[in-house]
């Protein structure tokens, strides 16, 4: 009957980058040249760069002036958390590491006291920025030469230094730092020889070279990415005490609802939200997306209480298939281990989950094997493809029962992980929990170190 909304499953508004498709989806718009001032087009294409998150690629044209510009802009939202990459460039390989450079990002290079300031969004390298700077500094010389030659010979020598770095004629540094939490730098490590692995933000092993820090923004990088809104604390509050009168409601029993969009194919979709309580552990809050439109599922846990005092270390021994059934709460700070594999995470990797210590290790599994952008096409290098099949090999043999004595380990320094323990409230013998106190590093990643909880009033 006409009217009636359609069963058929709706096409994602965002395919992976690496889809197959002969004829790819993409939007052309007239757009105003701002060269030439005649009509030019836009082109937009929507795509989901995977292991990193959904992007506009824009690229504009103009048939009358020759004018060429090409953006990228992140499509997902302000993440929670600025980012700030560090990465040592030491050879050829590190010049080709593609970098994601939203429009708040800042590059610095510290050795030359050179920050550049946030422009548009670009997919590049780091021999890319470089060879940008030069360009940006070299532009107008020959004028400048005649009207300030002091400043100009300034310019040349710093641009000889910059050639310098990009000839490697020695190794240096460069940060990348987004309020965003949307820029992002590759990770090469698995490209070098007798290399661990494990899954990291981009590839499955540790960069020794790069460092990865995750930070709360200020006031003021809050107004800067568009977050921040006056009054918002005056309208949270008025908000939060209009919800103690209600009645009758009971948040153990109760499911919440509310309309969010889907982060695979971003259509309009439903949350639902539960508070938990996990027997001799704690409350937790359980949120799960169930996207009609492309199938998509996903389920996010955050603590029902703060940060514990100390950090929680979990060790628990896979002896048979049985254990593949044990519940596990993995929360967003908390680090994968496991010895047996060469194998471990950084806080954060995959998010907060609950589900089981089968569906962690597919979980892994397919961030890896499926959506790792660095190991497909002609770019991947072999003896990378080689050693990520092997270990996802071994994961299937861990969750088949087929290998066994195999050690997982959550060490979550917030202290809000969990694993099931078949003989609660009794001690468990495939099981080890450490209680531990932080260190400085940890404090700091969990923001700690700055916080002020004594006359916090005071300025």
């Amino acid at each position: 009957m006409s009217g009636e909304p359609s069963t058929e499953p709706k096409q994602p508004l965002f395919r992976d980058i690496t889809a197959e498709e002969d004829e790819p989806e993409i939007t052309e718009i007239e757009s105003f040249c701002v060269s030439c001032e005649k009509q030019g087009v836009t082109r937009l294409f929507l795509t989901k760069i995977p292991f990193f998150r959904e992007v506009i690629v824009s690229s504009f044209s103009c048939d009358e002036c020759g004018y060429r510009n090409a953006e990228l802009q992140p499509a997902g939202r302000i993440q929670d958390y600025a980012c700030l990459y560090k990465v040592n460039i030491q050879n050829p390989q590190d010049l080709n590491r593609q970098v994601v450079q939203s429009h708040y990002a800042v590059i610095r290079i510290p050795a030359l006291d050179f920050e550049a300031a946030p422009k548009k969004g670009v997919l590049t390298t780091v021999e890319g920025i470089l060879t940008q700077v030069i360009d940006n500094l070299t532009e107008g010389q020959v004028l400048r030469k005649i009207q300030d030659p002091e400043t100009a010979a300034k310019i040349d020598a710093f641009v000889d230094r910059v050639k310098a770095f990009l000839q490697l004629e020695t190794s240096f540094d460069i940060e990348v730092d987004d309020p965003s939490g949307n820029s992002f730098v590759e990770n090469l490590y698995p490209l070098k020889e007798k290399c661990s692995l494990t899954v990291d933000t981009v590839a499955p092993s540790p960069d020794h070279q790069m460092a990865i820090s995750h930070y709360s923004r200020t006031h003021k990088q809050d107004i800067e990415v568009g977050i921040f809104v006056e009054g918002a604390e005056e309208e949270i509050e008025g908000e939060s005490k209009v919800g103690t009168k209600e009645e009758n409601f009971d948040t153990t029993n109760e499911v919440l609802h509310f309309q969010t969009n889907c982060p695979h194919c971003n259509t309009p979709c439903e949350t639902n939200m539960k508070l938990v309580n996990i027997p001799f552990f704690k409350e937790v809050v359980i949120m799960a997306t169930n996207c009609e439109a492309c199938g998509h599922r996903d389920n996010e846990v955050k603590s029902g209480g703060g940060i514990e005092e100390r950090g929680r270390k979990i060790t628990i021994r896979i002896d048979n298939r049985e254990d593949m059934s044990r519940d596990v709460l993995k929360s967003e700070t908390s680090i994968i281990r496991i010895p047996e594999l060469d194998f471990e995470t950084e806080m954060g990797t995959l998010g907060g989950k609950f589900t089981t210590v089968e569906g962690l290790l597919e979980d892994i599994k397919r961030q890896l094997g499926d959506s790792n952008p660095f190991l497909m096409g002609d770019s991947c290098q072999p003896q990378a493809t080689d050693k990520l099949r092997s270990f996802c090999d071994n994961i299937d043999q861990i969750v088949k029962g087929e290998r066994t004595q195999v050690h997982i380990i959550l060490d979550d320094p917030a202290g809000n992980s969990y694993i099931q323990s078949l003989t609660a409230p009794d001690p468990d013998p495939q099981m080890v929990v450490e209680v531990y106190e932080r260190d400085w590093d940890q404090n700091e990643a969990l923001g700690l170190n700055d916080m002020k909880t004594e006359n916090y009033q005071q300025s």
